[in-house]
């Protein structure tokens, strides 16, 4: 009887993860305009712009304060991009800034992103906003959301990245709080969501040791970024 309550108890606490991951954008069709126009040569191509908004880790910072731009996923991203769809012209803007939260970095977002005229915007804040909280990490995040919605941006979420303080292990750790939200909120407005924070905690449960992915505390190396690059091209693939 026990065991049937314990049973039921976590089927109802992961219930609505598992949904929210059925509700998402398709990786398949979410970008399925985009996918065509990177497939196109000269003359009939266009520049797609790629924005990466965020903290320290899509801007490439490993060991504080040394910035590794292009070993970042985001250029890890613009490398597999480019074997991809080899007739692409790409831009990838980074306007992350190190030690910034999603409050911080939603007041920023129509003056230093939308000028850009992203294709698609990556959103990357879940490590740093552990400092304001849950609450004020998703009323910051669903604002730049809407904002980005309303000028026709495909918008694709990141989950959080390591940090060595956190035990991925640990089920209700504070980074998978975070993350699970913003899988909520991938699912409530049919967006897109790269789960780094998935990528190290397979890594993690398979018994390997996560500071092999690590630069600093919280901070990837060149492998974190790759691991991370592969979780957003999973909404770039072809087939």
């Amino acid at each position: 009887m026990k065991n049937g309550i314990a049973h039921l108890l976590l089927l109802l606490f992961t219930l609505p993860a598992i949904m929210a991951v059925r509700a998402q954008a398709d990786p398949q069709t979410y970008l399925g305009e985009l996918k065509a126009a990177l497939g196109k040569k000269w003359p009939a191509n266009r520049t797609i712009n790629l924005v990466f908004h965020g903290h320290s880790v899509p801007s490439g910072y490993f060991q504080t304060p040394a910035v590794h731009t292009l070993e970042a996923y985001p250029h890890q991203v613009l490398q597999q991009l480019k074997e991809l769809y080899p007739y692409a012209v790409i831009n990838v803007i980074t306007t992350s800034i190190g030690g910034e939260n999603s409050v911080q970095g939603r007041k920023r977002l129509k003056k230093d992103v939308l000028p850009h005229c992203p294709d698609v915007l990556f959103i990357d804040y879940a490590l740093n906003d552990r400092a304001i909280g849950l609450e004020a990490s998703r009323i910051a995040m669903e604002k730049m959301i809407r904002q980005a919605l309303k000028k026709k941006i495909k918008v694709i979420l990141m989950t959080a990245s390591p940090d060595l303080a956190v035990d991925l292990l640990k089920q209700d750790n504070i980074l998978n709080q975070f993350s699970q939200q913003l899988i909520r909120l991938a699912a409530k407005y049919r967006i897109g969501l790269a789960d780094s924070y998935a990528a190290f905690y397979e890594q993690a449960r398979s018994g390997k040791d996560v500071r092999d992915y690590m630069a600093q505390s919280n901070h990837p190396n060149e492998k974190g970024h790759r691991l991370i690059a592969d979780r957003i091209m999973q909404w770039f693939q072809t087939k």
